[in-house]
């Protein structure tokens, strides 16, 4: 059996009181509360109380369907909620504070240079603020780039951290747009279907909820690209979310200057742009998603060989249905404090493969053992609840063996000659390539069926004479 080495003890290091963590998470609390003060000061005074309370309760209906999307491109490797977190509570309050400022004094100073108003707003709308609301956008993804590398491993995470931030920065922005749109209705006594309201209700909520996200997520993809570079490769690292963000900022333009384009110049801009972009970028992320399966399928069967896993967990692991079948399998059991526990084994196994593939790549970093053994750790500690069910779940997701071919087939369509359908892979397992499942009384109803105990732990060091 394969032995681990032993655990390596990081050195101490002094740290200055500014580097200790509970004063960097007080410091970014702090600002991100008193942005989200003074934005919301911002836009009740400019909406009034009334229209607040409906600009509010029309923009937050979308927020709920985006962050579910979101969420569910990353369940390959979920990040932690403390992040998107940050992520929305940043372009709600940070990231809308900083364009609703700065789109305010340039479309002001232009106006004052040129002495020509509306040049100043279509010049504000068009160019000023796609730069301004992108960058301060960009900036969620740039910390968390630069902050917890450990949860950017690729474009999903990318395209996940951008699209909340950006769902974030939608949610105040239609708050101020639903606001106004309510108060020119109450000055002008319409409603109904024929209101300023509804029609902006329409384009902004119904028609594209997925605007800003769409912009942002090409800056989350060069992040996310980024990521996926080897440290060699330090000029690419730095030109790529440039890209993304140079990007984001001409789509931005082309939205914002659609209305510029005649009557229909904005339906024309939807769905020549638009669409076509919102379908080639939703493509992109679930080949992406697919990639990170095929890297779960390629990287853990070498923790097989050492003991850590299972024969059957590769498979169970790199598949999302069979994912899902063992949580059922785990909560159906043992409630739902089993199922929890069998996602968490999921998250950790998905992290150890994520990370041996940066340590191949050489892209690990220094702290690859010891956070390679954390998660070892944490998967040993739980595989008392999530073996059987991931194997149960190999079980009932794994294609069925084929049938055994007689002699006398051979060659009309069932053997190796003429018409032969070679079958794939069959589901690695203890008991051989291409074995019958085992009947169903080996799994009782119970909490969890016995089965044969697995290799010591912590593995024994080698011997040293």
């Amino acid at each position: 059996m394969a032995t681990c080495p032993p655990c390596p003890i990081p050195p101490h290091r002094h740290t200055h009181w500014w580097q200790r963590p509970w004063v960097r998470y007080g410091a970014l609390i702090t600002l991100l509360a008193l942005s989200g003060l003074v934005i919301l000061a911002l836009v009740r005074e400019q909406t009034g109380t009334r229209g607040f309370l409906v600009g509010l309760g029309l923009a937050v209906l979308p927020v709920p369907l985006l962050v579910a999307a979101f969420r569910w491109l990353d369940r390959v490797d979920p990040g932690p909620w403390r992040n998107l977190v940050f992520c929305f509570a940043w372009g709600a309050c940070a990231a809308a504070l900083i364009a609703i400022v700065a789109n305010s004094f340039a479309t002001r100073w232009i106006a004052t240079a040129t002495a020509d108003p509306a040049s100043a707003d279509t010049l504000g709308a068009t160019v000023i603020a796609p730069v301004v609301e992108e960058s301060a956008k960009a900036a969620a993804a740039l910390l968390v780039f630069l902050f917890r590398r450990r949860d950017f491993n690729g474009i999903v995470d990318g395209v996940v951290v951008a699209g909340i931030t950006a769902t974030g920065f939608a949610f105040t922005e239609n708050i101020l747009y639903l606001g106004n749109a309510f108060g020119t209705d109450q000055l002008t006594g319409d409603s109904g279907i024929a209101s300023v309201t509804a029609a902006t209700f329409f384009v902004r909520v119904v028609m594209s909820p997925f605007a800003h996200p769409l912009f942002t997520v090409l800056t989350g993809i060069g992040f996310g690209a980024a990521a996926l570079s080897t440290g060699r490769h330090h000029l690419r690292r730095s030109l790529l979310p440039l890209a993304g963000l140079l990007l984001a900022m001409g789509m931005h333009a082309l939205w914002n200057g659609s209305a510029a384009f005649g009557d229909y110049g904005f339906f024309a801009v939807y769905a020549a742009f638009m669409v076509p972009a919102f379908g080639l970028l939703t493509w992109l992320v679930i080949w992406s998603r697919q990639r990170e399966l095929r890297t779960v399928r390629t990287e853990l069967p070498a923790y097989v060989a050492a003991g850590w896993l299972t024969p059957a967990e590769p498979y169970a692991l790199g598949s999302m249905r069979a994912r899902r079948v063992a949580r059922q399998y785990a909560r159906r059991h043992a409630g739902k404090e089993a199922a929890r526990a069998v996602a968490r084994y999921e998250a950790c196994a998905t992290s150890v493969a994520f990370l041996r593939q940066r340590g191949r790549r050489g892209r690990a970093g220094a702290g690859f053992t010891v956070r390679e053994r954390q998660l070892l750790d944490a998967l040993w500690h739980l595989r008392g609840v999530a073996r059987p069910a991931l194997e149960y779940a190999a079980r009932a997701t794994a294609p069925p063996a084929p049938r055994p071919v007689p002699p006398w087939a051979h060659g009309y369509g069932y053997g190796p000659g003429p018409g032969y359908v070679a079958y794939g892979p069959y589901v690695p397992s203890p008991h051989g390539p291409y074995a019958p499942r085992p009947p169903q009384a080996t799994y009782p109803q119970a909490p969890y069926p016995q089965h044969a105990p697995y290799a010591p732990y912590p593995p024994p060091r080698p011997h040293r004479p």
